[in-house]
Parts: C-alpha cells; structure tokens; sequence
C-alpha cells in the first residue's frame, strides 16, 4: 500500500471546503481550496434511448444545464459542477454519450465566457461490465465502449474522470444478504483492489494524454447498497457500517494509482480517503433523499469540499424543474459552509460539530463518518501492511467504537442488533491477512460466481 501515514491526523483539520492538495478546473474553480462548492447531479426522467429519441434526450441535458446555469448565477453562486452520470444506453453507443458532453459543456463554456460564471462537468460512465455474466472485468466487450467514452467523452468537455466501479460486486451481493463480512472483505479487498488497479491506471492514463483531473472512485454499489438494504431492514445496520468502512480501502486504490480527486460522493468512504491523503472529496447528504433515504444527511457534510444530491429526474416541481430545486438547495448549504468558513476557524469547526452531533448517535453508519472516528479509523488503514491487513484493522476499530457507543448507552441500536457486534469479531479476527492464504480458503466458496483469471488470480 502507497500510504502509511495519514495526510489529516486531527478531526479541526478534517474539514469542509478545505483539502491538503486542492485540485483547479480549467475555468479556474479551486475544489478544497477554501470553500464548498455544488455538485449536480441529475438524470432523464422515465423514457426511452434511442436515435428516434435522441434529439429530446439532448433537449433535457440542455435544459437541465441552461436552467441551472441561470439559477445559479441569479443565487450569486461561485460556480458548480455538473456530473453527468451516463445511462446504459450512453456508453454502451458512446456517440451518445459524447454528443451530450458537449451539448452541455457548450452552454458551460457561454456562460463562461459571456458572464465569467464557472462550471465544469465531471464524466462518470456506468460500468457496463455486469451485463456479462459472469463478469469479465478484464476482457469484457463493454470495456471498448467505456474506454472511448472516457477518452472522447473528456475531449468534448468532460473535465472530472470518475466511475462507479463494479469489480467484485457479483461475490459481494450474496455476501450483503448472507451478512457474510469473509466474503465482503474478500469481494473489496482482494477482487475490488486488483480491478481498480486495472481500471485507474487506465483512467488516469487516458485524464493526463487530454489534461484532464481523475476524480476518484465511488463503492456506491458496495457500500451504499448496504446502507439501503440494512434501512430496509434487511442486514443489520452495523454491518453495513462495516462495510463502508472496508469499501474505503478498496477506493484508496484510484488515489495510489494517480488520480486526485474530488473523488465521486455517493459511497460516502471520501472522509477517509481525505484523512489519508489529503485530496479533495464530493459528499452527498440530505438532498440525496430525491433518490435514496440515509441516516447521513448532516454529518456527511462535515469534511466535504463539493457538496452534492443524488440523481433527480428531470421532472417538473411546483417552483420549477427538479434538477434547478436541488442545485438551489445545494447552493443554500454551501452558502452556509462558506459562510462559516469566512467567520473563522471556530466557528466552522462549531458548525461541523453540529453536523456531526446532530446525526452521530441516531446509527452506528453516522458514527463511524464522525470527524474523531474517521480519524481513528483511517490510522488503522494506513497501519495495515497490504489491503486485507488495512480492511480487517479498519473494520475491527469500527466495530469497536460501535461497541463503545452502544455500552455507553449512547448509541441508537435496537438489541436484536448488538449480537452482530461480537459475531463480527469473531468473523474478522478468522481471516488471513496473507492475499495468497485468503484465496485459497475463499475459491471453494465461491469460485462458481466469479472467474478468477479476470482478476489476474
């Protein structure tokens, strides 16, 4: 593993709008320079992709752009980014995908030039290498598609480079309904880490050729797949708190491999990576609700330096279309972020208390994103000595302050939970911390649901 050490080691400086190695736009937006700023992001509402349906899909991304623009600049905005999550439809035919960069980064660039106002567009294209089955992570026909859309896609415009990578999400699924943390660590720490050394060592490859900025990573599919079934009530919520915690391990990856952030937000583990490394991070919290439910919508924003929702359809609202609602909602919160920041130390390090305090013991997945247990915790990875010993440090510390907080009589855990404290325990401290050892005690389990030479195994 690159990092032994943290790059953040106390929770003051663990803080919103302010990274150790900020990152600049092409327009000139400093991201963990000293304020938070929005990130959009938005989606088609319910329809078809086609060439027949084309001219109205790229009428939608230019409205949702011109109409956001506008707004922003009428909230006296300092700029935003726009991520542009593709659909299957657009990176499967890239020649989607690009065109509706472009559209975009067009009316990014007027506004640009015409009223000075700053906007970038971060390119996230979906991994389309789950529609094989099983997934072939390395020769898979889909990789063509995403590869062009990366390179084409980031020349008309497409300034941040992200993914929601999938590698090892076909042994991770089961593993989430079975509440299987063996399994879990293997499908992250072992699978995921040697799939996103393939992947971003491409990306990165691809963002330096076009003077481009590898954002990062997300376990969106992992963690927050997790976060969802356990609000459902289907795992506990401690698990899927220990599964956040072990995805982080598994996204530091994009960070060794060269990208520098903000890393992607809605696999909620950029904290860590921020502690550890001191790149910029995107964070998604209440105004996420538009897709997903959480017990994170405050806390989330303690050390954030872009400050985004989740995917809102473009739909229309009683004041307007929805994609405009949530960047005035998010522009309200950086507002406030910024505003905190300008008072002084004290009081932005008050506000991020608040944040933190007023989600941290409501659920042990908050507790674990508190500024004090992100530093813990993150000490514990770079303590580890390869990224199974990183996974297995981490996820015991965080199932140790959960085990604090819940003695204290602190933290909101229903009793039907709190066997899985000791149960995890046990789980953890079982696993081979060797790769090779670890492999071989994993391939009977689970050697049918995954092809290991795709992996490199």
């Amino acid at each position: 593993m690159k990092f032994n050490k943290l790059a953040i080691g106390t929770p003051e400086e663990l803080l919103f709008g302010n990274a150790l190695y900020p990152v600049s736009t092409r327009r000139g937006l400093v991201i963990g320079g000293g304020s938070v700023i929005p990130e959009l992001n938005f989606t088609l509402p319910p329809m078809s992709i086609n060439k027949d349906t084309f001219p109205e899909v790229c009428e939608h991304y230019r409205s949702i752009i011109t109409d956001a623009c506008e707004h922003a600049q009428h909230l006296y905005s300092n700029g935003v980014i726009f991520e542009f999550e593709t659909l299957l439809e657009m990176t499967q035919t890239p020649a989607y995908g690009i065109e509706l960069v472009k559209i975009m980064n067009d009316i990014c660039e007027e506004n640009y030039q015409q009223h000075g106002f700053k906007s970038e567009i971060r390119l996230t294209p979906n991994d389309l290498r789950e529609f094989d089955r099983p997934p072939l992570c390395r020769t898979s026909k889909y990789l063509d598609a995403m590869w062009e859309l990366f390179d084409k896609g980031s020349q008309a415009g497409g300034d941040l480079l992200s993914i929601e990578s999938t590698g090892g999400k076909e042994i991770h699924d089961e593993a989430l309904m079975m509440c299987d943390i063996k399994q879990v660590v293997f499908a992250l720490s072992v699978l995921g880490v040697r799939d996103m050394k393939m992947l971003w060592s491409k990306i990165v490859s691809i963002a330096k050729r076009n003077n481009r900025l590898a954002g990062g990573d997300t376990a969106c599919g992992f963690a927050n797949t997790a976060m969802v079934l356990a609000e459902k009530g289907f795992i506990p919520k401690i698990f899927a708190a220990v599964v956040r915690v072990v995805s982080a391990v598994r996204t530091l990856v994009a960070i060794e491999e060269g990208a520098v952030g903000p890393d992607k937000d809605c696999g909620y583990e950029g904290p860590f990576l921020k502690a550890i490394t001191g790149t910029p991070i995107s964070m998604e919290g209440k105004a996420s609700a538009c897709a997903h439910f959480s017990p994170l919508g405050n806390i989330a924003a303690c050390c954030c330096d872009l400050w985004s929702n989740e995917s809102v359809q473009n739909v229309k609202l009683l004041s307007g279309m929805a994609p405009t609602v949530s960047l005035e909602q998010l522009e309200y919160d950086a507002r406030l972020f910024n505003q905190a920041l300008k008072a002084g130390k004290p009081q932005a390090r008050m506000l991020q208390t608040l944040l933190s305090d007023s989600d941290r013991l409501l659920d042990p997945q908050a507790l674990i994103l508190a500024p004090e247990n992100v530093i813990a915790i993150a000490g514990e990875i770079v303590k580890g000595e390869n990224y199974i010993d990183a996974s297995v440090r981490a996820a015991q510390k965080a199932v140790n302050l959960i085990d604090d907080a819940f003695r204290a009589g602190q933290l909101a855990v229903s009793e039907m939970e709190s066997p899985w404290i000791d149960m995890l325990r046990q789980s953890l401290a079982e696993i081979p911390t060797d790769e090779s050892a670890f492999v071989e005690e994993m391939l009977p389990l689970c050697s049918d649901k995954f092809i290991p030479s795709e992996y490199g195994l």
